[in-house]
């Protein structure tokens, strides 16, 4: 992931400040390490975003948020990514992991009708959350480590490209 492609995205410490909302939280909010752009920092973030992304509980955000803080990482990016899953993408997304566990664990599938009701999520979530449960924890683990490695390497691919047109500069010149 490029640097500057990121940085363009996140706002500067500056700007943070500036925002009066994030006043309430102190001043550990404007932590460097929580903003900063570096392999790790990057990489993790996106590690902890799709992680939580993917888990089915209230308060993603606030999690990523705080896993984000404990870790050290790159606070925007584990929080944004959060909404890959949004009201329009959750449904499918939550549909595949209940069939991925369902698969793994050799159960077979209920057609499911949904309907916005306690009634409806406690009958329903009562006879499916082992399948619900193990897909949506193995889809967290599988596109966190994913996301991580993708930007792990197209860090160390972008250093060494650049490493490299140095290189030929110095060479030229010599």
């Amino acid at each position: 992931m490029p640097k500057h492609t990121l940085k363009k995205l996140i706002p500067s410490a500056s700007e943070l400040k500036e925002l009066k909302a994030l006043h309430v939280f102190g001043d550990w909010i404007y932590e460097g390490k929580l903003w900063h752009l570096n392999r790790y920092s990057a990489s993790m973030g996106f590690f902890i975003g799709l992680f939580m992304a993917f888990m089915p509980i209230p308060g993603q955000m606030l999690v990523a948020a705080a896993l984000a803080v404990w870790l050290r990482c790159n606070l925007p990016l584990s929080v944004s990514l959060v909404w890959i899953t949004n009201p329009l993408t959750m449904p499918a997304i939550f549909f595949f992991a209940y069939e991925l566990g369902a698969f793994i664990l050799g159960v077979d599938t209920q057609a499911i009708q949904f309907e916005l009701s306690f009634a409806w999520l406690s009958a329903t979530l009562g006879a499916i959350w082992q399948p619900f449960l193990l897909g949506c924890l193995l889809f967290s683990i599988g596109f966190g480590a994913l996301g991580y490695f993708v930007v792990d390497i197209m860090w160390k691919a972008q250093i060494r490209r650049k490493w490299r047109e140095r290189q030929v500069k110095r060479q030229t010149r010599a």
